[in-house]
């Protein structure tokens, strides 16, 4: 049926607009539909999500109602997304949208929706080869906005509602989700009545966080990633907050709960001082070297003349 249509669809530009207007269609209807999922496995079903992960306890199990709050903000930056999908007029602005980051955020809201229905069913293998997935779309996702279409303070709201929600998007699976998962998975985790085996997993449970959190500090670092560091801490402070916890686990978490901030605000001033270093005072010639009152390099300077002497 393409054929028959009277433009040239293999045309760049054709083929990017039509693109486009799938994505306008689908991107919000997958945002739609994981949030109705979610919705319904909170609040509809018994036992719901955050009954089910009270009923597997871990050495990383995050605080329910953080998490919670951390998706909520994830759909808000979603919806502005879809909202300059729409709106949007910068031929930047759609060529991140279409080539960057359009069909893998599409994909990764039904991944999302279909792991909240597969956790709802206690079908963990699943859950976690869904968050596996949704870990690689959105890894794939962030890397080719980071390679092909930079943020810049040029397009405010390219920084804003891309690359930050992609980013955010990608730190629940990284720091809770996916790690969560894989631990109810494998067996590491206690019954709720016997909360004297906390510590089951403790050392797994430290390597993890440690880890993810390293990666996060050399980003935070070297990018001075504003969204990135808040992510991180938040996640890190839902994690120490839940109780009990192993000790190891705690530590680290509190550690890097402080870590990513402080090290967010001494990459901002090291790079400003480096700057100002680089942008030194600039050496002006003295005003007696070819300077505007003076003469010039190659020009001898006056002798002076006895009048007396010229005159008798």
């Amino acid at each position: 049926m393409m054929e028959d249509l009277p433009i040239d669809t293999s045309h760049p530009a054709v083929r990017e607009y039509l693109a486009l207007i799938r994505l306008q269609v689908l991107t919000p209807l997958s945002l739609l539909v994981n949030i109705a999922t979610l919705m319904v496995c909170t609040f509809v079903l018994d036992p719901n999500l955050g009954t089910i992960s009270e009923l597997y306890p871990s050495a990383i199990s995050p605080k329910p109602y953080m998490i919670s709050v951390f998706i909520v903000a994830i759909y808000v930056g979603q919806v502005g997304y879809c909202v300059l999908l729409v709106f949007s007029r910068k031929p930047e602005t759609k060529r991140a949208l279409i080539k960057g980051c359009g069909f893998p955020l599409m994909l990764s809201n039904w991944t999302m929706a279909f792991w909240a229905i597969s956790w709802i069913l206690q079908a963990f293998l699943l859950s976690t080869v869904l968050l596996g997935i949704l870990l690689g779309l959105l890894l794939y996702a962030n890397v080719v906005l980071l390679i092909y279409h930079a943020p810049t303070g040029k397009r405010p709201l390219d920084v804003a509602f891309i690359h930050a929600p992609l980013r955010a998007f990608l730190l629940l699976p990284l720091g809770v989700l996916f790690p969560y998962s894989l631990f109810v998975s494998l067996g590491l985790t206690w019954s709720p009545g016997e909360p004297q085996h906390y510590a089951r997993g403790q050392w797994p449970g430290m390597a993890v966080i440690l880890g993810v959190n390293l990666l996060g500090l050399l980003v935070i670092i070297l990018r001075r990633d504003i969204v990135w560091c808040a992510a991180a801490t938040w996640i890190c402070t839902s994690i120490w907050s839940e109780k009990p916890k192993p000790y190891p686990v705690f530590a680290v978490a509190i550690v890097f709960t402080v870590l990513h901030p402080t090290a967010l605000i001494a990459s901002t001033i090291w790079t400003w001082l480096r700057g100002r270093r680089q942008t030194g005072p600039i050496a002006l010639p003295p005003d007696n070297e070819g300077g505007p009152g003076g003469p010039p390099h190659d020009e001898r300077p006056a002798r002076e003349v006895d009048t007396e002497a010229l005159w008798g």
